[in-house]
């Protein structure tokens, strides 16, 4: 099979602020294999996790590392593929990438949606969440206000642990529920809380009607998750401590579901396992997302009908996606008919 790689660059119709830091831009991977006159899609974008640092630049090398022992294979080749690259510490994200494109590929071969192969339902998918970075109580609102012109919101994820300490995330939060009334709110603190704020503020959280709070603690501050449950009357979920299955059984006891990303993961194979690890430790799924187009995202929302909560939305806040997929009805990201991903180039981005 033939390897293509092509570098795209994504600018955020509004930067997004977490605890960690401010993105406004970001350099994505767009992966093309192709074999018998058919063509698969897949995408890797960079993100950051603790050490966990995979960059544009990461991405790029490693892919031309890759693609030179990925010749002799066909997109057939699936488990072969996938064990071979994992036997090599090939970096999740470009491992993401060949997987969704592989998917793609095998879709388009028998001209079924992805979705369709696995019989699921598309009907089930859940309304995805949209976000709110980190800001002044003043510019929290304003960006609920322009989430809620865009679309048919139901749902807010708004992200806390600001450096500025609890109190400015009590005043950021109490914003926009004022400005959007009546909408469900759930918590992202990407780490930015000790175990005593954490405490805490998942009891206020509570009170005032948040639905769960996600990544309370730092990644590698895992042992706090025990004595927080104990005493959060909130679910706990968790997105930077769990990269891929493997993680699931050490957290189950601690913890009330998981946020599966496809970078994270390796792609859609290893997505497909964490949904049937989770659910086998009675825990909740989520599926999430970095700075994705709408080829990642699409990718994802195939899986969709699998998950209690999505946050698909990255996408959605692009000026400038170069990718047609997934339609947003009433608050859903719903894939397509179209064979594979069901993904299409935009003619505006030519």
């Amino acid at each position: 099979m033939q390897i293509e790689v092509t570098l795209f660059t994504v600018n955020k119709r509004f930067p997004l602020t977490i605890s960690r830091g401010t993105t406004a831009q970001t350099t994505n991977v767009w992966v093309k294999i192709s074999q018998d006159g058919i063509e698969g899609w897949g995408e890797a974008s960079p993100f950051g996790v603790g050490n966990h640092r995979q960059s544009t630049d990461t991405i790029r090398d490693a892919l031309q590392q890759v693609i030179p022992l990925l010749h002799g294979f066909s997109p057939r080749h699936w488990q072969q593929i996938e064990q071979m690259l994992a036997q090599k510490d090939v970096p999740s994200s470009v491992r993401a990438a060949l997987d969704m494109a592989m998917h793609d590929w095998q879709g388009k071969l028998v001209g079924l949606p992805l979705w369709q192969i696995w019989g699921l339902d598309r009907q089930s998918i859940a309304p995805t969440s949209v976000t709110i970075g980190i800001n002044s109580p003043a510019g929290a609102a304003a960006r609920a206000r322009d989430w809620l012109q865009f679309m048919d919101v139901g749902l807010f994820k708004v992200k806390l642990g600001s450096p500025a300490g609890i109190d400015s995330d009590r005043q950021m939060l109490l914003a926009v529920k004022a400005e959007a009334p009546g909408k469900e709110l759930f918590v992202d603190a990407n780490g930015g809380w000790s175990l005593e704020d954490a405490i805490e503020m998942c009891a206020w959280l509570a009170d005032i009607g948040v639905k769960y709070v996600e990544q309370p603690l730092p990644r590698g501050q895992e042992t706090g998750l025990e004595k927080l449950k104990q005493h959060s009357p909130l679910p706990i979920f968790v997105d930077e401590s769990c990269f891929n299955s493997s993680d699931i059984p050490h957290l189950a006891n601690y913890v009330d579901g998981i946020n599966i990303k496809l970078m994270k993961s390796g792609g859609l194979s290893e997505a497909m396992r964490m949904v049937h690890t989770a659910r086998a430790h009675n825990l909740q799924v989520m599926f999430g997302c970095y700075s994705d187009s709408s080829l990642a995202n699409t990718a994802a929302a195939h899986l969709a009908p699998l998950a209690d909560y999505l946050d698909l939305d990255s996408h959605l806040n692009l000026i400038d996606d170069p990718f047609i997929g997934a339609s947003v009805q009433e608050g859903r990201v719903l894939p397509t008919d179209l064979p594979g991903l069901g993904v299409q180039y935009s003619a505006s981005a030519a």
